[in-house]
């Protein structure tokens, strides 16, 4: 940015998070999953939802979300269940084979993310922590 202070730290931060913008694209196609898809699944391995509720999450109408629950549950990736006290309601769940799809596709980043955590240092991650809370931080203050 003209005008601020540059430094490599920072343009690799600026870095992450373009690379980072572009992981659900890239991640959805190569599952044949669309965004939303993908999105929905990271979201129910959390845990169960309610339609509604999954909306918005999504940032979607309830009709678009009964859409996509309707094509995950035709892969078998998810599964509409009872509500556990509202049996009147309904929670989408993910299923097994949802799961194994998400994280087979993001397994390998996980485990690369661990080993570059087990190189840093006790007496830098204090450091590093802070840092990455103050980004997180304005990041979040743009959201």
């Amino acid at each position: 940015m003209p005008g601020l202070r540059q430094s490599d730290t920072l343009q690799l931060i600026l870095e992450l998070t373009t690379v980072s913008a572009q992981l659900p694209h890239v991640v959805a196609r190569r599952t044949g999953l669309s965004e939303s898809e993908l999105h929905s699944l990271r979201r129910l391995i959390a845990g169960p939802l309610g339609p509604n509720d999954l909306a918005r999450e999504l940032g979607v109408t309830s009709a678009a979300s009964s859409g996509i629950v309707d094509r995950l549950e035709s892969r078998g990736h998810v599964t509409r269940q009872p509500h556990p006290t509202d049996r009147r309601r309904t929670v989408v769940a993910i299923s097994d084979s949802g799961r194994a799809e998400v994280l087979a596709q993001l397994r390998p980043m996980f485990e690369a993310l661990v080993a570059a955590d087990s190189r840093l240092g006790d007496d830098h991650r204090a450091t590093v922590d802070a840092y990455l809370r103050d980004i997180i931080a304005a990041v979040r203050a743009m959201l």
